[in-house]
C-alpha cells in the first residue's frame, strides 16, 4: 500500500490579507511614534535658547539692580531667533525681590526662570 503524500498547502487569500493588515498597523504605529518624537525634539533648540535668554536677563537684573533692570528691552535676539522677554517682580517676606522671567520665541517655545534679587540698595 502506498501512502499518499499530501502536497504542501499554500497561503489562502484571507491569510495574506490578515498578514498585510497586521504589517500596515505596525508600520502606522512606528510612523506615528517617529512623528511625535520629532515634534518633541523639534522645539528643543528654541527652548534651550529661551532658557539662555532668561538666564542672561537674570544676570542683567542682578548686575543693574531691579530699578534699572525694569528699563531693559523686552525684545532680544539670540541664535538667529527673536525672543520676547517679560519680567514680573514681587517682594518676598525676607525683603528680597523675586523676578519671574519669561522668554518666548516667535514660534511659541519658551522658558520661565525665577531669580531672587537682593533688596534695593543692597546690590553687588
Amino acid at each position: 500500500m502506498r501512502r499518499r503524500v499530501k502536497a504542501p498547502r499554500g497561503l489562502t487569500l484571507l491569510e495574506l490579507v490578515v498578514a498585510v493588515a497586521v504589517l500596515a498597523i505596525g508600520t502606522l504605529a512606528a510612523l506615528r511614534a517617529t512623528d511625535q518624537s520629532g515634534r518633541a525634539l523639534g522645539g528643543a533648540e528654541a527652548r534651550l535658547l529661551a532658557q539662555l535668554v532668561a538666564e542672561n536677563r537674570a544676570e542683567e537684573l542682578r548686575l543693574y539692580g531691579g530699578a534699572q533692570g525694569r528699563g531693559l528691552p523686552n525684545r532680544v535676539a539670540m541664535g538667529g531667533r527673536d525672543f520676547t522677554v517679560s519680567v514680573e517682580f514681587a517682594q518676598t517676606a525676607a525683603n528680597l525681590t523675586q523676578a519671574r522671567i519669561t522668554a518666548r520665541a516667535e514660534s511659541g517655545e519658551g522658558a520661565v526662570l525665577v531669580a531672587i534679587l537682593p533688596a534695593p540698595g543692597t546690590g553687588p
